[in-house]
């Protein structure tokens, strides 16, 4: 038997919405079961290419650190980034 969905509101702003599906569960909203792919072909990237040179002895202890954690280097220098961002 199929479960019986509750009509999503309108919302007066994103911040709106946002602090409805907080707290909200969406299955009682949604069909999950009926979700289809979303295909953005003119979504443009939201990151930018840097160039960083590293001294080599860095860079390899950083790889070394990245290999522990079974993550690519570049994501474990961002990491770290942020982190230092909101630590600041």
């Amino acid at each position: 038997m199929s479960k019986r969905l509750k009509t999503v509101p309108k919302f007066s702003s994103e911040a709106a919405e946002r602090t409805f599906w907080e707290k909200n569960d969406s299955t009682e909203y949604l069909d999950w079961k009926k979700a289809q792919v979303a295909v953005l072909p003119n979504l443009k990237p939201s990151t930018q290419t840097i160039s960083l040179r590293l001294p080599q002895h860095l860079l390899d202890s950083i790889k070394a650190a990245a290999n522990a954690r079974d993550v690519p280097y570049q994501s474990l220098i961002k990491v770290w980034l942020q982190e230092k961002l909101q630590g600041s």
